[in-house]
């Protein structure tokens, strides 16, 4: 298997780097593979493989959401997940814990090194131990503190040729980024000015994957990751990362050819490893980097938050079924990341081609009118376009497009138990789980529109308010926490099991899940109105040797010529066997 995993990387390699020599070439995939650790054994190098199955449940967090006195924050989670959720959702995503002089952690200073002010090693590694990690590799960019920079300033290795350089004559008009920032960005090195591509802001510079000594650096700093218990890598930005002049330099073919070549390489050492790509970008081009399920493991299902979010506000889902039943199934070792809220906003551009642009209008000042804020993005014509809605879930569900209303809660743990339903890996981003509000005090704070969704609890107040029967975050905690507990339990959950869009009215949001034995099915069905639902069902396609029953309220159906009556944003999951 070693010489078969040594033509792969030839093969990536000869994209990649069609200018260099067959015998560099040869060099540069022995280097690689050994900066991967991997010896003389492959542990494996199948595909079509799933690493996940129903019992697979992410939460999304930051490493300092939560803050005690006398205590690091990596602790602090630490204790929070093995409290309330151990033995409920066993995946954890920690976003960037490294030290970073700008967004949130995500402009690196140093890939190898944890936040002191979060803790260090030694708390990621106990966390690994409990709960299936992932980490983030910020691949496309690093911070202009990082040494790498300094050192590219200064003309010294390593650093020198890492970041991607263009002059402002380049015809660079094509070129497609989510910010209004100037691209480039001038510097002055040993060599003179330059001018650096910085695709997200002027604090984090590009890296030049076009000099395959950055790819070698990256392919070190996943191998520090897998030694330190890290087996889930988040590929960041990733669709930005191989720039072209004359292009949009967005999803190139040497974009593909590196996924590809990562995967190789973190296969061949644990094979049980998996890469998901984070592409905020349209429909089509996200579920390209599932390739031949030879790319990302997993993708981010970008487009689930504004059309479910739309579904909920606008009372009628034509939008979310007409998508759902464009989406093909993933092949057998590849599946989807289904979340609904992020820790930056509900983006537009996933929405692009799927909503019509007065449904992306309408959305947007309804979430404005729910105290969201929108951030903008750049076109060629110089004018800019909504990118994302920044806003915490709890919030953006606060009301429909008719105005606010009380059915806060019912409408928010809807969305969740049509997320959680869906095809593919769920994923709750931590301040939905808490019904944490908007954080306007941390926009103010920062000046960023992001921070309103990245609310810092004082660990003594969220107990408080977690153990308070009366409080919101008490409600959604235990009401999101019962609903996972029962979805794992089910073989019709599992990501791979088939799905199938039911019609039944826009009024109501319903798909059969049937398990890959083709022993239990599913059917979720979802009032997304503010008014209740009468369903025949005969309509669902009960079969009728089969005994039926409401996973959520336990409730048993006989009479399959009779109703479902669905109160407002209820959810029922119906059954033929109840897992155990």
């Amino acid at each position: 298997m070693m010489e078969e995993l040594r033509f792969r990387v030839i093969s990536h390699l000869a994209v990649l780097y069609p200018e260099q020599s067959e015998k560099t070439r040869n060099i540069l995939a022995d280097t690689l593979i050994q900066a991967m650790g991997i010896e003389d054994t492959v542990t494996s190098l199948a595909q079509y493989e799933n690493h996940w199955d129903q019992h697979d449940v992410y939460v999304i967090t930051y490493g300092d959401t939560f803050l005690a006195p006398g205590q690091k924050p990596l602790s602090g989670l630490h204790q929070f997940l093995i409290k309330h959720l151990m033995g409920t959702i066993n995946s954890v995503h920690i976003l960037p814990f490294f030290p970073y002089s700008s967004d949130d952690g995500f402009s690196v200073i140093d890939y190898m090194a944890v936040n002191k002010a979060l803790g260090e090693w030694r708390d990621i590694n106990l966390i690994a131990n409990d709960f299936k990690l992932m980490a983030d590799v910020v691949i496309n960019h690093c911070s202009a503190e990082s040494r790498w920079f300094k050192n590219y300033l200064k003309g010294r290795e390593p650093g020198l040729g890492y970041f991607v350089e263009a002059s402002p004559s380049d015809d660079l008009s094509h070129v497609v980024r989510p910010r209004t920032s100037p691209l480039l960005k001038k510097v002055i090195t040993k060599e003179g000015e330059k001018h650096i591509w910085c695709t997200f802001s002027h604090d984090q510079v590009d890296l030049n994957f076009a000099n395959p000594k950055v790819l070698l650096e990256f392919v070190k700093i996943i191998k520090g990751y897998l030694d330190n218990g890290i087996a889930v890598f988040r590929l960041d930005a990733v669709a930005f990362i191989w720039k072209v002049v004359g292009s949009t330099s967005l999803n190139l073919p040497e974009t593909h050819e590196i996924v590809r070549l990562l995967r190789t390489l973190i296969e061949a050492r644990k094979s049980d490893a998996v890469i998901i790509t984070e592409t905020n970008i349209p429909n089509r081009e996200n579920l390209s980097y599932f390739g031949n399920a030879n790319e990302a493991h997993v993708v981010y299902n970008f487009s689930l938050p504004p059309l479910l979010i739309n579904t909920l506000v606008t009372g009628s889902s034509h939008y979310l079924k007409n998508w759902l039943m464009s989406m093909p199934p993933a092949q057998m070792g590849t599946t989807y990341f289904n979340f609904i809220a992020s820790h930056d906003g509900i983006g537009l551009r996933p929405a692009e081609g799927l909503l019509s642009d007065e449904e992306i209008k309408l959305l947007m000042d309804t979430m404005i009118t729910h105290g969201g804020e929108v951030s903008w993005r750049a076109l060629d014509s110089g004018e800019n376009k909504p990118y994302e809605v920044n806003i915490s879930l709890f919030d953006a569900l606060k009301g429909t497009v008719n105005g606010k209303d009380q059915w806060q809660i019912e409408r928010f743990v809807c969305a969740h138990a049509v997320m959680l339903a869906l095809e593919g890996i769920p994923a709750i981003y931590i301040h939905s789980l808490l019904a944490t509000g908007n954080d306007y005090e941390g926009v103010k704070r920062t000046g960023h529109k992001r921070s309103i969704n990245r609310y810092q609890w004082d660990y003594t107040e969220l107990e408080r308010a977690l153990n308070s029967p009366e409080s919101r975050h008490h409600l959604v905690f235990n009401r999101l926490k019962k609903l996972i507990d029962i979805r794992v339990k089910q073989p019709a959950f599992h990501p791979n099991a088939i799905q199938y869009t039911l019609h039944l009215g826009d009024e109501v949001f319903a798909f059969w899940r049937q398990s890959l034995r083709r022993d239990q099915s599913v059917f979720s069905i979802n009032n997304i109105t503010d008014q209740p639902q009468v369903i025949p069902l005969t309509a669902v396609n009960l079969v009728g040797t089969d005994e039926w029953v409401d996973l959520i309220t336990g409730e048993r159906y006989q009479d399959l010529h009779g109703t479902l009556v669905l109160a407002p944003y209820q959810s029922v999951w119906l059954t033929n066997m109840i897992g155990g």
